[in-house]
């Protein structure tokens, strides 16, 4: 697992196709946080929204690293466990994702004038993972996995994303991002959070369920 992962970082390193949706991370994040005061629940609601978003696509531009023949040897070289290559490309993102939510605190820290406190952290990672998990997994279910053509993945990836931001009240991105807005106490939100957490992994792992078995099928 440790060298299928080794060899996705080296992979999107080469082909630079990261760069976008850490650009769209980046601008997201300096234009929501900059110069911000105040509570910083809202503030790590704008870093998750930013990472939910990166994290789809970061996901999506992983998943098609590898053509159709090129993916099939990997799987083979792998054991012929295309599960576990699909696995490290989670993985990859998950990674990924966990370096992005490291500068997601910390930014608005650095650019804003904020009260920390412990609980302020804890609250902005659980929100960060949340957006992040939700994040790869669609970008997992809109893959060339499933979607043999990009236009489908797109528009598919596209609407999910919507959804899962504007849907009032629709767990876990939409209500986590409302609470988090409009609740200034991170020790309040810490508990619902979590719920968001638990529901978010879930997700992640269903859509990867769905995922491997369109594969599996198709293959």
């Amino acid at each position: 697992m440790i060298a299928l992962i080794r060899y996705t970082f080296a992979t999107v390193l080469h082909t630079q196709r990261y760069v976008a949706p850490l650009l769209l991370f980046m601008g997201l994040l300096g234009v929501l946080t900059v110069n911000g005061s105040g509570p910083l629940p809202p503030a790590y609601a704008s870093s998750g929204g930013a990472l939910f978003v990166c994290s789809t696509w970061l996901t999506v531009a992983l998943m098609s690293l590898d053509e159709p023949t090129q993916r099939a040897i990997v799987v083979v070289a792998s054991g012929g466990r295309s599960l576990k290559v699909l696995l490290a490309a989670i993985g990859t993102a998950v990674l990924s994702c966990l370096a992005l939510m490291v500068f997601g605190l910390l930014f608005p820290l650095w650019m804003g004038r904020y009260t920390v406190t412990m609980d302020d952290l804890l609250l902005g990672i659980e929100a960060q993972l949340t957006c992040a998990f939700v994040g790869i997994a669609i970008g997992v279910l809109c893959s060339r996995l499933v979607f043999r053509r990009q236009g489908y993945a797109v528009v598919s990836a596209v609407a999910l994303v919507m959804a899962a931001l504007f849907a009032k009240g629709m767990p876990p991105v939409n209500r986590l991002l409302t609470l988090m807005s409009t609740t200034p106490h991170a020790t309040k939100l810490l508990a619902p959070t979590g719920g968001m957490l638990a529901i978010a992994a879930a997700i992640l792992v269903a859509f990867t369920a769905v995922t491997q078995f369109v594969a599996v099928r198709r293959e």
